[in-house]
């Protein structure tokens, strides 16, 4: 025996999804997806106008200075993510919880 397979199209599997289609699901899927896009952006801009404007500062000296706000930054990302995530699966329910009693 056959099997059937779906009549409902999925245009990712065939490649057929516009970028901007794609933004839009990730954006559903990870609501902190766009707040990282502008974070990168804001950090690479920051960057660059202080390469220019370091004075006297040795390039290597910032470089090591620029390394070590970006891992702080990826840092503090990642635990307002996981935070949020948490806060989502596990203490929402419980105050819904509460407020249907």
């Amino acid at each position: 025996m056959t099997e059937k397979k779906s009549a409902v199209f999925d245009p990712t599997s065939t490649g057929l999804e516009s970028q901007s289609g794609r933004l839009r699901r990730k954006m559903e899927e990870a609501p902190l997806f766009p707040i990282g896009i502008l974070g990168l952006i804001g950090a690479v801009g920051y960057g660059a106008y202080s390469y220019r404007n370091r004075g006297n500062m040795s390039t290597s000296v910032y470089l090591m200075q620029l390394r070590v706000s970006a891992q702080s930054a990826v840092v503090v990302c990642l635990t307002v993510g996981i935070g949020y995530s948490l806060f989502k699966d596990f203490i929402l329910p419980k105050m819904e919880k509460r407020s249907e009693n």
